[in-house]
């Protein structure tokens, strides 16, 4: 019970932090701001967090906390390396229609990581991570026969780097394109160029 009750209260936080630090961003962000949006005393904030820079990097942990349970799910699932690659773009698609906002944090933290060591190196961690896992899933297709033989790391890169293109939709107005769109579209360009043409030659040709 204890610990339902401190887990809540820790949601409780860094919700508050996800909301304060895409409207204000982390450098004018204080933690006054996230005890006020919380709802919570400065004495409870504190409890749990002695800095500003303690609560975001405990928000980037539970994001990849939450998105990792799912993403490991879809690689353990009897689907062949295309589908695994489908369900991945559908997920992100499905977050970003559920919380825009995570995305719009996430530009945030790349320009802490670029400025500050602990957070390079959390989101170094994040992303090596995630490359890994996609690399697993392009691997299995090569190995399978259903991809052609390619460079796993660098296709694997490509791919996070499309995947990220949806951050542009949580920040701007994009006329005629909507973010499912665009994640549809350049999965179908991916999974094109990846798969085994069966009939002979290759898909580019």
């Amino acid at each position: 019970m204890a610990n339902s009750k401190e887990n809540q209260r820790r949601e409780q936080i860094l919700e508050a932090a996800l909301n304060v630090v895409v409207e204000k961003g982390y450098e004018k962000s204080r933690m006054d701001d996230i005890v006020r949006v919380s709802g919570l005393s400065k004495g409870a904030i504190y409890w749990y967090y002695k800095s500003k820079k303690e609560v975001y990097l405990s928000l980037v942990n539970h994001w990849v906390f939450k998105y990792s349970a799912t993403l490991n799910l879809i690689v353990e699932e009897d689907l062949t390396a295309s589908d695994q690659l489908r369900a991945l773009f559908q997920f992100f698609v499905k977050q970003y229609q559920h919380n825009a906002r995570v995305f719009k944090a996430l530009v945030e933290f790349w320009s802490l990581a670029a400025r500050d060591e602990d957070f390079r190196i959390k989101m170094q961690k994040v992303y090596t991570e995630f490359l890994n896992l996609i690399e697993n899933i392009l691997a299995k297709g090569v190995e399978s026969g259903e991809f052609d033989p390619l460079d796993t790391k660098i296709a694997a890169l490509s791919i996070v780097v499309n995947i990220e293109g949806i951050i542009w939709f949580a920040i701007f107005d994009v006329p005629d394109v909507s973010a499912p769109e665009y994640i549809d579209t350049i999965s179908n360009f991916i999974l094109t160029g990846l798969v085994k043409n069966t009939n002979g030659g290759n898909n580019n040709e």
